[in-house]
C-alpha cells in the first residue's frame, strides 16, 4: 500500500452516481452526470475499470485489490477517485 494513502477513502463504500451515465471509448470512457450535466474524461481504462467494480466490492481496497492495481500506481487511483467524488460523478453507496 502507498505511504501516502487517504485510509478514509480505501474504506469507504462508493458506487457510480445512479445520474452517470459511462460511455466507452478508446482512451477510457466519457462520464456525463444527466443531474449537473458536468462530463468528465476518464483516460486510462484501468481507471474505468476500478470505477464500473466498485459497487461489487465492499471498499475502494477491496476494489483495487480486486482489479490488481499495483501498490506504485494506487496513489493515483485515490486521487482520481476523489476528483470523481468532488465532481459528484461517485458517490457513498448506503448500507
Amino acid at each position: 500500500m502507498n505511504v501516502h494513502s487517504d485510509a478514509r477513502l480505501l474504506g469507504r463504500s462508493l458506487r457510480l452516481h445512479p445520474q452517470v451515465a459511462l460511455r466507452p471509448e478508446p482512451f477510457g470512457a466519457l462520464a456525463y452526470h444527466y443531474d449537473t450535466r458536468r462530463l468528465v474524461f476518464l483516460k486510462d481504462p484501468d481507471v474505468v475499470r476500478v470505477v464500473t467494480e466498485l459497487e461489487h466490492h465492499a471498499t475502494v481496497a477491496a476494489t483495487l485489490d480486486a482489479c490488481r492495481i499495483a501498490p506504485q500506481r494506487r496513489g493515483s487511483f485515490e486521487r482520481a477517485l476523489q476528483t470523481l467524488i468532488e465532481s459528484e460523478m461517485l458517490d457513498d453507496r448506503a448500507g
